[in-house]
């Protein structure tokens, strides 16, 4: 059972995440030979304030 864990930043929309998950279980299926049932795809969505580039957080880089 192939368990894939995507970590993106927080904002993106319900179709957005959708669209990410079925695309992402369709290339595990393509190239596992295994059946969308048998894939977990698992989105963590992370605040701007906890993701950090260069020592500045992402919220810091918006404002």
């Amino acid at each position: 059972m192939p368990i894939t864990h995507i970590h993106l930043l927080e904002g993106r929309s319900v179709e957005q995440k959708q669209e990410l998950i079925q695309n992402v279980t369709q290339a595990i299926t393509h190239t596992l030979g295994t059946t969308p049932q048998q894939v977990r795809v698992l989105l963590m969505e992370i605040p701007k304030e906890n993701w950090g580039t260069g020592g500045v957080t992402k919220a810091q880089l918006d404002e």
